[in-house]
């Protein structure tokens, strides 16, 4: 059984104006469709990344499946236990000690005026646990010097303090590890040193990983399966190497030649056609289709279905044929 389930999520913003200028502009209320009917599985010890533009979704999924928003539809189990709708106190309580989230900034997610030894140990504290050498312990395991427990977070750099918040992610011994955005505000080097890190202690801890990045980059490195989101719906889920060496969606193609190579300097990239739609009133059919040099007919009118496809799955009415299209 895989340690987390994903079934037909999803989640609907309302973001309507207030109530009063509805009515005085005659305006209906307008509802975002952050992410829609999304599908997937985590086994155990493995790392799943989320990868996709900006808005499209991968937060929202991270929230929803740490319990921090609510699904308007679907559900997402961990351990074979959904926390919307478990009622036993001692069972929700068991679930949510397995999980810890390390999000974007490191700047933002510690307490400027508590001491790192007490940041680490709060998740432990909280549920009365033994906190005796715990903080000097986990910054040793990450890096830093056990001293550093007595200061505070504007004493360190920004890698250092993304340190300190896998050091408190690890401190209630989770099963689950979101990561949202871990080193997009680091610098390259750091977010190298960082993501090595988080690999070792990944095997270490026999840690599972739901892994958010816009950097196809990283997540090449870090992950066992890899879906992409466009407009809050998962295109494409395969393995890194099927992935980038044979994209089934036209979407993934696109990330993929516009990511940055060692090996392309002075390269030309044709720049990506059109823009994202409003996700408030997104196109028909498939989402990607006013951008998607493949689109036909069908594309405009009916939804594809993520469907199996070679060692993974795809949603799309031409799947594979931007590899054809590519070796013609």
């Amino acid at each position: 059984m895989s340690l987390v389930s994903v079934q037909n999520l999803t989640r609907v913003f309302d973001v309507s104006k207030p109530w009063l200028n509805r009515v005085i502009e005659r305006l209906p209320k307008r509802m975002l469709t952050a992410v829609s009917d999304v599908s997937f599985e985590i086994p155990a010890r493995t790392t799943y990344a989320l990868v996709g533009e900006s808005g499209s979704g991968k937060s929202t999924i991270g929230k929803m499946v740490v319990g921090l928003l609510r699904p308007t539809e679907g559900h997402v189990e961990i351990e074979g236990v959904d926390l919307v709708t478990e009622t036993d106190a001692a069972v929700i309580d068991r679930i949510r000690s397995d999980i810890q989230m390390i999000f974007q900034d490191p700047f933002a997610s510690l307490n400027p005026r508590w001491r790192v030894r007490d940041i680490i140990v709060e998740p432990v504290a909280a549920r009365g646990g033994d906190t005796v050498g715990l903080a000097e312990k986990l910054l040793t395991q990450v890096g830093l010097s056990p001293d550093d427990a007595g200061k505070y977070p504007h004493q360190f750099s920004g890698g250092q303090r993304q340190r300190i918040c896998v050091a408190r992610a690890l401190a209630s011994e989770p099963k689950l590890i979101v990561c949202d955005e871990p080193t997009s505000a680091l610098d390259v080097s750091v977010q190298a040193q960082v993501l090595n890190l988080m690999s070792d202690l990944k095997d270490e801890h026999g840690l599972t990983y739901l892994f958010i990045s816009h950097d196809l980059t990283v997540v090449r490195h870090m992950a066992d399966t890899i879906g992409v989101l466009y407009l809050g719906r998962l295109v494409e889920e395969a393995a890194p190497g099927d992935l980038f060496t044979k994209p089934a969606h036209p979407y993934t193609a696109m990330l993929i030649e516009a990511a940055p190579r060692l090996d392309a300097f002075g390269r030309e990239v044709e720049p990506p056609e059109g823009e994202i739609p409003d996700p408030t009133d997104p196109p028909s059919g498939c989402a990607f289709h006013p951008r998607c040099p493949l689109a036909t007919e069908i594309c405009s009118v009916e939804r594809p279905r993520l469907e199996a496809f070679g060692s993974g799955r795809v949603a799309c009415h031409h799947a594979g044929e931007i590899a054809l299209k590519g070796a013609a």
